[in-house]
This record gives structure tokens, C-alpha cells and sequence, in this order.
């Protein structure tokens, strides 16, 4: 592969896969108090956590924490549930919090010829939370998983209490134009060689994907690579499956999509990565226009695609603010 072409995907494509304005000046991984967990959750404290459920799309991986009313926790790509470790540390006192793996990443576990579309993720934790015995959830999403929300939210309205999405598609810009080249390269089958060269150089995973999307790419620890990429690349058909979500991005799930999510009841709250040149601020302000009952949007300074991992403080506080209005 050409590395301007590798360099083009780490650099910025491969993470997307996949009312007023309030301004946040949090330093990254602390709260605006100085608090948090004593013990912020680790690769192998998760990986403890992980369960399964068997469904008739395969065996999800899932984590699960917490009492209560549910919370589901949607991750972007070519992540995973443990996108999500600080929010559900912060969280879990609160509510009961599932962080699925989708089909096609992560963890989870599914048959060869299981489509991995969006409409398919939404038909399978619809079966994870039957099989979960959860009626209702509070959707926390990011990326595609903001995607999967959406549609989740117009197909089964009564299961959802709130929405708090951060950067992720909408319809006028799903999939943005810098998710083209993972696209490409997932139909020319080299997307997964690329990806599973981070296993050896973490320093190319850090300095390409991890500057395109984090604030502080240093903070893109040697085990969340490991974590994220070991299942993406263990076998042939995990490499074919990890294409198969890419390729899936196109055509525009989420088209046709607007009128019912202006016909929408459910309270949502938009929290955006301000530097995030993946999905621009204008997506933003189209879910803030769009969802009837938005609480508006808050801008994170500095924060870019997967801000989650960096200022789960501020995902904790928003999410709870919300909560407090459905």
C-alpha cells in the first residue's frame, strides 16, 4: 500500500467508520472539580467485565455495570466498548451501564455471512436489551454508533428515555467525505493489514489515528491500541468482517431519516469535539435544528472525535443533566 494513502487513512479517516452553545474549559481526563474515580477502569479490569450474550446474530460482547434505570453506551470505529471506561466509572453509581461491542468490532462474535449494517446493529441490541430484560435505555453515542442511535430512535421510540450524542453522522453528511479512503480500502481488502501494523508500532498508531482524534495522542495508551485492535485482525474472517462494517457506511444509512427525527419526542443533548475535523460543526447544529425536544449543543474547546476517552468528566455531566429532564 502506499504509505500517502496509509498516511491519508490513519491521519484522519479511520476513526470515522466508521438550543444555545455552552463553552467547556476542562483539562483532559480531569473533572471541572477535581473529582473522579479513585481507580480509573484499565484493558484488563474490562476485559474481567466482558460478557456474552448469545443471540441469533452470534455471541455480543458486552460490559455491564451498575443498577437501575439502563443506560446503552454506543462506540464509534474501529473501537469498542471501552470507548466508554470513564463515563460508565463515573456513571455507574447512576445507572445500569451496557456497552455492547457492534457486530464486526470489537469483541463480539458473529456468523460470516451476519450483515453488519447499521439497520442490523439497530435489530441486534434490540435483542441484547429483550435479552437483558431492559424495556427502556438512556443511548450515550458517538461516531457510527450516533448513526445506529438515530436509527434506533425512529425505529423504536418507546425504548428510548434520552439522547446524548457526540460527534457522529447525520443524514446531510453520512459517511463525511474523510471516511471515503477507509471505505476504499476496505473493498480493496487492505484496510485491516493497515490497521494491524499499530500492534508493532504504536508510535505510528499514536502520531497518525491517534493525532487525527484525540487531543493529546499520548494519551492513546499501549494497551487501548492492543485493546482495540487485537480483535479486529485475530483471524481472516475478523479481518473480512472489519471491511464488511466499512463497506456498510455506503450508502448513506441514514437516508430518508430526517422527517421522523423531527417528529421525535425524546430529549437530546449534543456535546461536540469543537476541533474535530471529521464531523464538522455544522452536524452539530443540524441535530440541534433537527431534534424537536434538543437541550442544545455544548462545545468541548480543543476535543476532537474521540474526546470520550479524554474528558469523560464532561460526558458524565452532561449525561446526568440530561437524565434529570426526561
Amino acid at each position: 500500500m502506499k504509505r500517502r494513502q496509509f498516511m491519508a487513512l490513519t491521519g484522519a479517516t479511520l476513526a470515522a467508520s466508521v438550543v444555545g452553545t455552552c463553552i467547556a474549559r476542562v483539562t483532559p481526563g480531569r473533572s471541572a472539580t477535581g473529582a473522579g474515580p479513585s481507580k480509573p477502569t484499565d484493558a484488563a479490569a474490562f476485559r474481567a467485565e466482558r460478557r456474552f450474550a448469545d443471540l441469533p446474530f452470534g455471541k455480543i460482547a458486552y460490559v455491564e455495570r451498575g443498577s437501575g434505570d439502563a443506560a446503552l453506551f454506543l462506540h464509534g470505529a474501529p473501537l469498542n466498548g471501552f470507548q466508554w471506561r470513564g463515563a460508565i466509572d463515573r456513571l455507574s453509581p447512576y445507572r445500569r451501564c451496557v456497552a455492547p461491542d457492534f457486530m464486526g468490532l470489537g469483541y463480539s462474535e458473529v456468523p460470516e455471512h451476519q450483515s453488519l449494517a447499521a439497520d442490523a446493529q439497530v435489530a441486534m441490541l434490540a435483542a441484547l436489551l429483550d435479552k437483558l430484560a431492559i424495556s427502556k435505555v438512556d443511548i450515550v453515542a458517538s461516531d457510527s454508533g450516533g448513526a445506529v442511535a438515530q436509527l434506533f430512535v425512529v425505529r423504536y421510540p418507546e425504548r428510548v428515555r434520552t439522547l446524548l450524542l457526540t460527534n457522529c453522522d447525520v443524514e446531510i453528511d453520512s459517511p463525511p467525505p474523510k471516511v471515503m479512503p477507509a471505505i476504499e480500502m476496505a473493498r480493496a481488502g487492505t484496510l485491516a493489514d493497515a490497521t494491524a501494523k499499530w500492534l508493532s508500532d504504536k508510535a505510528l498508531a499514536r502520531s497518525t489515528f491517534g493525532a487525527a482524534v484525540y487531543h493529546d495522542p499520548s494519551r492513546f495508551a499501549d494497551e487501548t491500541i492492543e485493546y482495540y485492535v487485537t480483535p479486529l485482525v485475530s483471524s481472516p474472517l475478523r479481518k473480512a468482517q472489519y471491511h464488511a462494517f466499512h463497506i456498510a457506511l455506503e450508502p448513506n444509512p441514514l437516508k430518508g431519516i430526517e422527517a421522523a427525527l423531527k417528529r421525535s419526542t425524546v430529549p437530546v443533548r449534543i456535546v461536540w469535539g469543537a476541533s474535530d475535523d471529521i464531523f464538522s460543526q455544522a452536524d452539530a447544529d443540524y441535530l440541534d435544528h433537527t431534534f424537536p425536544k434538543s437541550q442544545g449543543i455544548r462545545r468541548v474547546p480543543g476535543a476532537k472525535l474521540f474526546f470520550q476517552e479524554e474528558y469523560p468528566d464532561v460526558i458524565a455531566e452532561e449525561a446526568r443533566r440530561l437524565w434529570s429532564v426526561a
